[in-house]
């Protein structure tokens, strides 16, 4: 399989930048949701993207419908950014959330925010933060496209699926958040164009030499 293409200084240090990018996504999904985020250990690996959605469903447990938002980032470093979560865990995040002024209330209205647009709340807090960081890290700025509703209620392997990705190898980093003592758990998935993964190694053997 194609992961071999980092080595094990790499891979660690990837995972230690990977680290560094949901600690900054944590504190703003925390602040969004006003509770104490938990994390996990960042999971790095390259895979073929035709068996991505088996690989994530390996690392994740997911068996089930899923939301999923979509948001795409380029520099020399380019690729797509996943937010997934377990479909019907939006809802029951907004009803653990709906008193907490401005994360569900508008601050001026009576109207609650829609599941899709808390859909889009977290996927925005996560994605910019954490992408942001770990390229910033590589000594890259990303531009981000807008962010995209893949489904309210799909499969994983309809996230992946043929035309959302035209590569045939990417480098995928999973994380995931989950809030204290609540089912919710929201997973970020970077997944970085095949061209650009000999473009990460190259950032990070600059970054080890400067340290």
């Amino acid at each position: 399989m194609p992961d071999r293409v980092f080595t094990e200084l790499q891979r660690d240090a990837l995972q230690e930048i990977a680290n560094l990018g949901m600690g900054q996504a944590a504190t703003r999904l925390s602040g969004l949701l006003n509770a104490f985020i938990e994390l996990s250990v960042p999971r790095v690996r390259v895979v073929a993207v035709s068996e991505a959605a088996a690989a994530l469903r390996e690392m994740t447990g997911i068996d089930g419908p899923v939301a999923a938002v979509r948001q795409g980032f380029r520099s020399e470093i380019k690729g797509e950014a996943l937010v997934i979560c377990r479909s019907g865990e939006i809802a029951e995040l907004g009803s653990l959330v709906g008193g907490r002024g401005g994360v569900i209330y508008a601050p001026d209205a009576d109207d609650t925010l829609t599941e899709e647009e808390l859909m889009f709340d977290v996927a925005n807090a996560l994605t910019g933060a954490c992408v942001s960081s770990m390229l910033d890290q590589l000594g890259r700025m990303p531009v981000f496209s807008q962010p995209g509703l893949l489904g309210e209620a799909i499969m994983l392997d309809e996230v992946f699926q043929p035309g959302l990705l035209a590569w045939d190898v990417a480098l995928l980093v999973e994380v995931n958040f989950a809030l204290e003592d609540q089912r919710f758990r929201a997973h970020l998935v970077m997944l970085m164009a095949e061209e650009s993964i000999h473009v990460v190694s190259r950032a990070i053997d600059a970054l080890l030499h400067s340290l």
